[in-house]
């Protein structure tokens, strides 16, 4: 049995008050205008799917026949919600993110503020300085 933790703790989902379990902020504050259809695919389906703190643990090859998805489309679908903020991912885990803003650029996720774009290639030693710890 797959055990769950927080990836994210200081951005735990919570239900908004609003009528909806999508929160409105997802329309009103832009973030759906960053996300590719099978984005926002993948997006709807784990805020389905999650617990109450936001976390699913669904496999790829589950998730890709319910959202009728290849293997690169969900990666590049996953890649795009970790790029804006909206999931953190530790495999097999997703956690569904808050949609607070963040205070600073130190508060947001690290696993999505050091992605690079993926059509930009990434040099070997920020890569090596980044295992290591250190700023590129």
């Amino acid at each position: 049995m797959i055990q769950k933790h927080l990836i994210c703790p200081q951005r735990l989902r919570r239900i908004p008050d609003r009528f909806s379990w999508v929160d409105h902020r997802l329309v009103r504050d832009r973030h759906i205008e960053s996300c590719s259809h099978a984005a926002a695919a993948l997006y709807l389906f784990l805020i389905t799917v999650a617990d109450q703190q936001g976390l699913s643990y669904y496999s790829d090859p589950s998730v890709m026949t319910r959202l009728c998805m290849d293997g690169s489309t969900l990666e590049a679908a996953r890649q795009n919600l970790i790029r804006i903020g909206l999931i953190a991912y530790d495999s097999p885990l997703y956690q569904v993110l808050s949609l607070e803003p963040f205070a600073s650029a130190d508060q947001a996720p690290r696993i999505a503020r050091n992605m690079e774009p993926l059509d930009q290639p990434v040099h070997i030693g920020q890569i090596f300085r980044r295992i290591m710890g250190e700023s590129s």
